[in-house]
């Protein structure tokens, strides 16, 4: 079965987290919240309180992972590119090939670090600016895959972003059966 890390700081847009967990989950793919705070508390952007499933400091093993997440949120966007816990695991899975995804401001962390030259991406259009000014190629696409790095334009994305994901590692016929379920026509 795959998993996923869903990488949660304060201030995360909690439709952008939390619909791809949801579906994910409805495909059959694990899917642990992670909080980068000390609890596992954490407040999203519009102050819905989350209890993630582990702390990052409970991760012993991110081999165990098939894909970081970052969820946007202007304030978690922020709290995330400056978690030092998270920058080497991120770094590691952007090199070995592992599956990374971020989504509305979010892709601006792979940006800064200079994971998205050269790759079609996408992000909010706010953030625009940070991929081009890293040499990412921009459409204003609700999603990109590109090599092994899946990024969103934003909260109005979150369906087609998490069915993306879950195509990935649960195949099309089943994001397909979970898409008509929602009553998503994708």
């Amino acid at each position: 079965m795959s998993k996923i890390a869903v990488m949660l700081a304060d201030g995360f847009e909690e439709i952008e987290a939390l619909t791809p967990v949801d579906i994910l989950r409805r495909c059959g793919i694990e899917a642990d919240t992670i909080s980068i705070n000390a609890s596992e508390d954490v407040m999203g952007s519009h102050k819905i309180p989350v209890k993630a499933d582990k702390k990052i400091a409970d991760i012993k093993n991110w081999n165990e992972y098939d894909m970081i997440f970052l969820p946007g949120g202007k304030v978690g966007n922020d709290n995330l590119e400056a978690c030092e816990d998270l920058k080497a695991p991120i770094y590691d899975f952007y090199k070995s090939g592992k599956w990374i995804a971020a989504i509305c401001a979010a892709p601006s962390i792979f940006a800064h670090r200079g994971y998205l030259k050269g790759k079609n991406a996408t992000s909010h259009p706010a953030f625009t600016s940070h991929l081009d000014e890293a040499g990412a190629i921009t459409k204003g696409a609700p999603v990109e895959v590109c090599d092994h790095i899946v990024t969103g334009q934003g909260m109005g994305a979150s369906i087609e972003f998490a069915l993306t994901i879950a195509e990935i590692f649960a195949g099309k016929e089943m994001a397909d059966r979970v898409a008509e379920g929602i009553c998503y026509r994708k």
